[in-house]
């Protein structure tokens, strides 16, 4: 998808795919790094952003996002029946085998399962943990919430009440930061 849009917006860029844990990029290669979505797939999410730091160059900026741990994640033991009516009603998440995502009992099998059953790691992290990560090398300059997947529901959402679960129950934790 990203060599497309690169080539729909006539923008020059080179690809690599590389262990998130251990780039193979030279340290303070970038000025900016963006990060969405990916280190939260890792075992040792915390290396990750070490590599981010190194490959940084002094005052370099981030914009670094985990899945969040949302309202509805900490409080799934309590929504866990809703969520099983609401598989019933229809509401569900096609493909890559997550068909039956909201007929489950454990969050973490949950987050795993949100980008697909092939996929082995799917980490949340509270607003607390996701900051005490970033903090020993980042002045931040944002955090904020983002994404609420109203795809998955079996209903249409109305679009303000879609904003605002986007911006206060959004499922992941984004943050804009500068290397210290």
């Amino acid at each position: 998808m990203a060599r497309k849009r690169c080539e729909v917006y006539e923008v020059k860029a080179e690809f690599s795919q590389q262990n998130a844990e251990e780039l193979a990029f030279k340290e303070a290669t970038f000025s900016h790094v963006i990060c969405r979505g990916v280190i939260h797939h890792t075992p040792d999410t915390e290396a990750c952003i070490r590599e981010i730091v190194r490959v940084l160059r002094d005052n370099g900026t981030a914009n670094i996002a985990v899945y969040y741990r949302n309202i509805f994640l900490q409080g799934w033991f309590l929504l866990k029946w809703p969520a099983k009516l609401l598989a019933k009603m229809g509401a569900t998440l096609l493909g890559r085998g997550r068909e039956s995502i909201y007929a489950l009992n454990d969050v973490d099998e949950i987050v795993r399962l949100y980008d697909g059953k092939e996929n082995p790691i799917g980490k949340s992290y509270n607003r607390k943990q996701f900051v005490g990560m970033l903090k020993p090398y980042f002045d931040i300059q944002e955090t904020y919430l983002n994404f609420f997947p109203a795809r998955t529901l079996p209903f249409k959402l109305p679009r303000i009440l879609h904003k605002f679960l986007h911006r206060h129950a959004g499922f992941l934790i984004c943050a804009r930061v500068r290397k210290r």
